[in-house]
């Protein structure tokens, strides 16, 4: 059973209980790193010095900056216009939280140094970001503040960090495929020590072109990166290049050389409770920190061509069903309970998310709606595989039919009976394409069931509630 632990008051997390919640993540779980998401939310910027002051002897014993990162993840101006102004006001926290470290430590320890760009799809994005840090924020520190007057260094002190590091967070196939380019752009002129890649794996409420269970063609590209790193390399340029890759608690996905896998959704982000275990969720943390450069290393068998028109057969028979499936999903998804406060314009979509041109949830309401209805989202994409196509998923992701299983326990077969008829159809082959045993989780179906009825009577009242219990019994929301 899900515990609630000390940072969430109530069903929402709050500004102060996410700082409470960084560091419940940094002092008990053992994380090493938090990523403070400003994605859509109302999170305080204020968090260095609450850190600081709130938990002095934690982080006095445990550099921030050092020891334990906080990494920032900022809106993408491209995508969430109602937010891209409060991209610069985030840039402009960092020299005051360097302030406010400064003080704490009695040296120059920048506490935060890196920001996350989630949807990036070029260089140009995070040039923008790099360069307005650079130029606008810290640069300002030798510019006068009226013409012939004192510098702003002079007037309010330095600014520092003089430059910070941006993490692309490449999410959709466009840019996949061109992971290495993307990196290679960005790189170009940079005195950079390291770069660090960020490819969307995780979530099963995944855009078009992904793999089940979050696995997918960014795999594939993660050796466009490595292969791009080893290139660099050759020419004498002592570049570290990592890409990184959000995990399932308990297992872990097998990186080609030269990749690193060591982001986690230990805890669903989206919750205020632990689905998980608490020590299980600490052992993992633990055994993947003690793995870092040692991580297991596989060869990819077929060439690139076939994973990427895999992958593109799957995208298209993912569309077609999801498209189908738009009504039933929203339906349900209106009743997912919020865990995030999240900044009014943002509402049940948030930024587009779409499909065929329909719009869709986040992926967390996305995925738990699918798996409240009674239908794994694994399940969609798969229809219209042929046998050397499975065997070619088993090829490069040896745990798919193990996932798949785990998947399954959470379908029920009664649920077919809602869905358009072709789309029941599909799910039928791909059950007979797997020969996957299912153990079903009786609970969950009962509770799956519970939630269909009340959607079909519209009687919505009683379903947050038995969504919740139903995340309970999976150990996780979406």
């Amino acid at each position: 059973m899900p515990t609630r632990r000390f940072f969430s008051a109530g069903m929402q997390l709050s500004g102060e209980e996410e700082v409470r919640e960084a560091y419940y993540a940094y002092s008990v779980l053992g994380c090493d790193e938090q990523m403070w998401d400003h994605e859509g939310k109302e999170v305080d910027v204020y968090v260095v010095p609450k850190l600081l002051s709130q938990h002095s002897a934690f982080f006095r014993k445990k550099k921030l900056g050092r020891q334990v990162r906080l990494t920032l993840r900022v809106p993408n101006p491209a995508r969430e216009r109602g937010s891209a102004k409060g991209l610069l006001e985030i840039l402009e926290s960092i020299p005051r939280s360097f302030d406010v470290a400064r003080q704490f430590y009695r040296q120059d320890i920048a506490p935060i140094f890196e920001i996350i760009l989630p949807m990036t799809t070029g260089a140009v994005e995070l040039n923008r970001i790099w360069n307005y840090y650079r130029e606008y924020v810290a640069g300002k520190s030798d510019q006068p503040v009226l013409p012939g007057d004192i510098t702003f260094k002079e007037w309010i002190g330095d600014f520092a960090p003089k430059t910070i590091n941006v993490i692309p967070l490449i999410e959709d196939k466009p840019s996949m495929i061109n992971a290495d380019g993307i990196v290679e752009e960005y790189l170009r002129g940079k005195d950079a020590g390291y770069q660090r890649v960020f490819l969307a794996l995780d979530g099963n409420g995944r855009p078009p072109g992904r793999l089940p269970d979050g696995t997918n063609g960014a795999f594939h590209q993660l050796l466009r990166v490595i292969k791009f790193k080893r290139r660099l390399d050759g020419e004498g340029l002592d570049r570290r290049i990592t890409a990184e890759a959000r995990l399932h608690v308990g297992r872990f996905e097998i990186a080609p050389k030269g990749g690193r896998t060591e982001t986690h959704n230990g805890i669903n982000r989206d919750a205020g409770l632990l689905f998980q275990p608490m020590q299980l969720v600490k052992s993992n943390f633990k055994k993947q920190n003690g793995r870092r450069g040692t991580v297991s290393h596989r060869r990819i068998g077929a060439g690139e061509e076939h994973v990427m028109a895999l992958i593109d057969k799957m995208s298209a028979t993912y569309s077609r069903q999801v498209e189908r499936l738009t009504t039933l999903i929203n339906d349900m998804a209106r009743h997912v309970p919020p865990r995030r406060k999240r900044k009014l314009h943002t509402g049940l979509f948030g930024y587009t998310r779409a499909v065929a041109g329909k719009r869709l949830p986040r992926a967390i309401s996305f995925t738990a709606a699918l798996y409240s209805l009674g239908l794994p989202p694994e399940l969609l994409g798969l229809a219209d595989l042929k046998t050397a196509e499975l065997k070619l998923i088993v090829e490069h992701f040896p745990n798919f039919y193990d996932d798949m299983k785990d998947a399954l326990a959470y379908f029920d077969p009664q649920c077919l009976s809602i869905l358009p008829p072709r789309i029941a159809d599909d799910i039928r082959r791909t059950l007979r394409s797997l020969k996957v045993d299912i153990a079903p989780d009786l609970i969950h179906q009962s509770l799956t069931r519970a939630m269909r009825n009340l959607l079909q009577k519209n009687e919505p009242e009683s379903m947050p509630d038995l969504i919740t219990q139903a995340a309970r019994e999976r150990r996780f929301l979406g």
